[in-house]
């Protein structure tokens, strides 16, 4: 198991096992903090306890100071031993004092118990099974393989696949095996062979801050303290500086706590349509930081395909954009790098913030007029059916759906009826009580479209070429300001204005006053070219021929025959 994740911890690999126990715990390491050999995991601390870690803990410094004062001694330098001794010393209660990016095993070896915990913002991956009565996790669905009573494949993901672009988060692609939610820990007790499932946190929506000033005074506050947080590495860190707001924002605030030149990276294109190097060369002639800039050309496009097809870890229909500049990014020397993501779903920058009105208020309609809708012919309209499922989850597809159930059917030789019944059984995700439409949208984007796909892809991406993606608009406090801002204030007419407004000394106007592009590349004219379209266009089944045709034509989002190509590429193997 550890071996299949070599790609995401190069640095050093151990197994820490016990035969008593029937115990094994692997360990991946990216030497980011105290890169000597005490840094190495699995790590041990007062005989008793045992941890595999990955992530990164930004408050470990505060953490430490508290627990040096309460008398507990350290014998390195890393944030894993931190999370060692607050267990030690608080236990579970510890875990919502943990503010950064982590999936983690701790084995007690009094209890005889082991905790899997996972970060509140869910931004590491943690994938567990108790199929047989143990337990089994991993940080890669990959990672299984070795683990012979857990291939059976799941029945119903390409159904997901087409509906989404994503598997939904708790589903997997093997049957038996789950992703442990966000901001939760399961206990396992290896004497009973018995598990329990607890959060320790929850981020919750408020109306505490009614006014802008205090707003934009916190929000800055705490997106500051959060760069500067996440700047913290005995290895090289650069960030991503795509050209727009977010990577400015992140590029600026980092480039004032870091005592060296900043590296920033950046990847641009022939097609001028697509390229933001005159506002990446703006931003880094402003910061004076080490800037790496990349053209990336079709022909490389091509060359790399098969390698993002083959680090894909559950399917989607994206990534590629996060293959590339990580790949670029370990190439220039850096273990970590800082990203955006985060700030569209928290501060409003999706279109489906100005949609949700009129999706709410579609979504109460008769069930029969919304079925009737689905019937349309018009792409734009005939997703309105998926309205008839409650709470988020029709709201995001139909604003964000790819197949509809008729179309996902045809795909995969199905009856509508049970492609109804398979996308209705995922657990419900309902809507709160007083949320408004902006609170709503950002709730069903910070849910669904980050947690399952930009993350996801982040993370596998990254970490398939040795790199770490940090995201500071995803800090604790980051967070839980954002939710707690009033809906007037947060949304604006302006997209992200509240945010334009708290760093507007740090944003030229040429970088926010300007028509959003997002982190995208020339995807459609490349894969017209692509000899996975070809191979699709040649299927025997004429709904996915029927696909291609609208591709090349320009009527079908080059996400959507992604997901095709995914779908078929998952198949062949």
């Amino acid at each position: 198991m550890c071996d299949l994740q070599v790609h995401g911890g190069p640095d050093h690999g151990a197994v820490y096992s016990s035969a008593d126990d029937r115990l094994s715990l692997g360990n991946r390491r990216l030497s980011l903090l105290d890169l000597t050999a005490g840094g190495n995991q699995p790590m041990q601390y007062a005989e008793r306890y045992t941890i595999t870690y990955n992530g990164e803990l930004y408050n470990y410094k505060p953490l430490k100071d508290k627990l040096e004062a309460e008398g507990m001694r350290f014998s390195n330098h890393t944030d894993t031993e931190v999370i060692l001794a607050a267990f030690s010393k608080w236990h579970t209660n510890c875990f919502s004092m943990l503010n950064g990016m982590f999936a983690f095993a701790l084995w007690d070896n009094q209890e005889r118990s082991l905790y899997l915990v996972r970060d509140s913002a869910g931004i590491k991956p943690l994938y567990y099974s108790n199929h047989t009565g143990g337990i089994v996790f991993a940080s890669e669905i990959k990672a299984f393989a070795p683990v012979p009573y857990l291939q059976e494949a799941a029945k119903n993901t390409a159904v997901f696949q087409l509906a989404y672009g994503f598997i939904p988060e708790p589903v997997t692609t093997l049957e038996h095996v789950l992703s442990l939610p966000k901001g939760c820990w399961l206990k396992y007790d290896s004497r009973r062979q018995t598990y329990s499932l607890q959060a320790f946190r929850f981020f919750s929506y408020s109306e505490d801050i009614t006014d802008a000033p205090t707003a934009i005074q916190r929000v800055r506050a705490s997106i500051t303290d959060a760069v500067e947080r996440q700047m913290v590495a005995d290895a090289p860190v650069g960030v991503f500086l795509s050209g727009g707001i977010d990577s400015a924002i992140v590029a600026g605030l980092a480039n004032s706590t870091k005592k060296k030149d900043l590296h920033t990276l950046s990847i641009n294109f022939k097609e001028e349509k697509y390229s933001e190097k005159k506002y990446q060369d703006l931003l880094a002639a402003r910061l004076n930081s080490r800037h790496h800039s990349i053209l990336l050309q079709e022909e490389d496009f091509h060359q790399q395909f098969p390698a993002f097809l083959k680090a894909i870890d559950m399917p989607t229909c994206d990534g590629i954009n996060t293959w590339f500049i990580s790949k670029f990014a370990a190439a220039e020397g850096l273990k970590a790098v800082l990203s955006g993501i985060g700030a569209d779903e928290l501060f409003g920058g999706y279109p489906s913030f100005k949609r949700m009105n009129k999706a709410m208020w579609l979504q109460h309609c008769p069930n029969a007029l919304l079925k009737l809708g689905g019937n349309m012919l018009n792409k734009k309209y005939s997703r309105v059916s998926y309205l008839r499922i409650d709470g988020i989850r029709g709201l995001y597809l139909f604003l964000r759906g790819h197949f509809t159930p008729s179309e996902i059917a045809a795909q995969l030789g199905a009856y509508e009826k049970d492609i109804w019944n398979i996308l209705c059984g995922l657990p419900a995700a309902g809507l709160p009580d007083l949320l408004g439409p902006g609170n709503i949208a950002s709730r069903m984007e910070f849910n669904l479209y980050m947690q399952d796909q930009l993350l996801r892809d982040a993370d596998v991406m990254s970490m398939a070429n040795s790199l770490e993606i940090r995201v500071p608009f995803l800090d604790n406090e980051v967070v839980q300001t954002a939710f707690s801002i009033s809906e007037d204030v947060k949304f604006d007419t302006v997209q992200k204005d509240l945010i334009i407004q708290a760093f507007s000394n740090e944003l030229p106007e040429e970088i926010w006053n300007r028509k959003k592009m997002g982190f995208s590349f020339p995807f459609a004219e490349w894969l017209s070219n692509s000899e996975y379209v070809k191979q699709l266009s040649q299927s025997s089944n004429k709904h996915t021929r029927k696909a291609c045709k609208d591709f090349y034509s320009g009527k079908l989002h080059w996400s959507r025959i992604m997901s095709l190509i995914v779908l078929r590429e998952r198949r062949a193997v």
